[in-house]
């Protein structure tokens, strides 16, 4: 059975009556509960635990972590950071959501800042599939509308994605690279927009089809590394001595 660790910073249920009210159990419990449903082994982890709840045994044991942070970035260890990066290089599937655009995971395998334009607004947004072929989409028709949501518009300074799988639209007029997928060494990295904590997004059906299809495609693929540094020759190379 696949393992799944769901990682939340777990503060906004604890400061906003108001989210608390939408996610009484969490973001993490949100989404736990879903992927638990589809058959997922599944454990949460939170910022205030010890080692951020990213111990070295979890990780080891964790298939696909799933990331969800907004106010409490800067607070994340530097190290767990690079543990966590480790895993991923290694093969470890890594799904970002919403905010954890900014996270410093993601900062760090993107290599850019990660910023954006932003508003809370209730605004009415269309996530269009615009990759229809790809397994994250399975199941999902030409798009998914949520009544309402907060924005994020371009421009998104991220590397050009290995492949864009959604695109968003707003009421406002903006739109958004809301579906992104990467490769980092082994690892699968799929960045999905939608999950402001006051808007109950993670109850929709289509966008918990969405990260349990991302979480099957993000799986390790148990192959090896690539061996680096000096290497000796396959093939007997003519007039030399090695």
């Amino acid at each position: 059975m696949m393992k799944v660790t769901i990682w939340n910073e777990n503060r906004h249920e604890q400061k906003n009556p108001s989210v608390r009210e939408v996610y009484p159990n969490g973001i993490h419990g949100a989404i736990s509960e879903f992927l638990q449903d589809a058959g997922f082994n599944v454990i949460t982890a939170t910022l205030d635990e010890p080692d951020h709840g990213l111990t070295t045994d979890v990780l080891e044991q964790t298939d696909v972590l799933i990331w969800w942070g907004h106010m409490a970035h800067e607070e994340v260890e530097d190290e767990i950071v690079m543990k966590v990066k480790q895993r991923v290089l290694e093969g470890m599937g890594l799904i970002v959501l919403h905010s954890g655009h900014f996270s410093k995971i993601f900062k760090e395998l993107m290599g850019t800042t990660c910023d954006l334009k932003w508003r809370e607004a209730d605004e009415r947004e269309r996530l269009w599939v615009v990759s229809p072929g790809h397994p994250i989409t399975k199941g999902i028709n030409e798009f998914i509308e949520l009544e309402k949501e907060e924005m994020y518009g371009e421009h998104f300074d991220i590397p050009a994605p290995n492949e864009l799988v959604f695109m968003s639209w707003f009421e406002g007029g903006e739109v958004f690279r809301s579906g992104c997928t990467y490769y980092r060494g082994n690892g699968r990295i799929f960045y999905f927009r939608p999950g402001h904590e006051t808007y109950p997004t993670y109850y929709h059906t289509e966008i918990q089809q969405v990260i349990i299809n991302a979480v099957n495609w993000a799986k390790p693929l148990n192959r090896r590394l690539p061996i680096y540094g000096q290497s000796q020759p396959l093939e007997k190379i003519a007039g030399k001595s090695i």
